[in-house]
């Protein structure tokens, strides 16, 4: 699988990484995330990205592949606390040390604050609590998830080592917004939600979550999700990973195999130019101001 390097971290991680978000939101048995993340490496897979509030996901990565560590950079989040007391300074760090347990390592590759607001980032109190995990060495390097406004005061504050942010042929607001801004200081960027949650494939509205895109892509009406299912995600996935700057996409999944046909949708490349810009095109003439990022 292509590599890419993470911006100014050196990582060299390949284009695919995998997101732990369902895996813990779907109560998915452990036995399955054993072959689906261990399959995943399998195929040449390097990244993991998961958070401490996706439910069980972290603990369960930490059972079935700690002892693969060397062979995976490992990402995870912080900030949201089980009982509702977010972004609350004096719990992070122990939310963070709970994290590391979860995972059975002592340190994760890429510590990211997890889509607090601007005005959080703003005060500061929440970035020393990652920079001082930096400094402990419970984390290599550290980052921000999250959109739009407060995405580009992340990456403008120079705080952050990467930036997380959604980029999909449904959610683009970053593509002019805050990637290139990240790309000019040598971020690394990671792109989450990049098929859209392929959200497409449902003729009746879906749950409140996947909503924004369902209406926004029922509005755009690009003709290559007319046909076959597989081209469709092959053309999304390639136009996310075609976007300058953007160096891994974060997909999930629940099925076992998932990332050997994965990996063979992306063995056409970047998407052709003239592809890219008819998606770029018809974004600008039909999306309103307000189809702004989606966390």
């Amino acid at each position: 699988m292509e590599q890419r390097t993470l911006g100014k971290t050196g990582m060299n991680v390949t284009v695919l990484g995998y997101g732990g978000a369902e895996i813990g939101f779907r109560n998915v048995p452990v036995e399955t995330v054993d072959q689906l993340i261990n399959g995943a490496l399998d195929a040449g897979l390097n990244v993991i990205d998961t958070a401490e509030c996706y439910i069980a996901s972290e603990e369960m990565i930490g059972k079935t592949v700690a002892r693969r560590r060397n062979e995976y950079f490992l990402f995870t989040k912080c900030g949201h606390d089980s009982e509702g007391d977010h972004w609350n300074p004096q719990k992070m760090t122990g939310m963070i040390d709970r994290s590391l347990k979860r995972l059975q390592t002592d340190r994760v590759d890429l510590l990211q604050l997890h889509s607090c607001t601007e005005e959080q980032l703003r005060q500061g109190d929440v970035i020393d609590v990652v920079r001082r995990a930096r400094d402990a060495g419970k984390t290599r390097f550290i980052g921000y998830s999250g959109d739009s406004q407060a995405a580009l005061y992340a990456v403008e504050s120079g705080a952050f080592d990467t930036l997380q942010i959604s980029v999909s042929i449904a959610d683009q607001e970053a593509i002019d917004l805050a990637v290139p801004a990240a790309r000019s200081r040598g971020m690394g960027v990671i792109a989450k939600r990049p098929i859209a949650n392929a959200i497409w494939m449902h003729d009746s509205k879906p749950d409140a979550y996947y909503q924004p895109y369902w209406e926004r892509l029922r509005k755009l009406d690009y003709d290559f999700l007319k046909g076959d299912l597989q081209q469709a995600v092959s053309t999304a996935l390639r136009f996310t990973l075609s976007v300058p700057g953007v160096h891994t996409a974060i997909v999930g999944t629940t099925r076992p195999g998932r990332w050997k046909e994965n990996s063979h949708l992306l063995k056409a490349g970047a998407l052709e130019p003239q592809r890219f810009e008819a998606i770029r095109t018809k974004w600008k003439a039909v999306a309103p101001p307000d189809w702004i990022g989606q966390t």
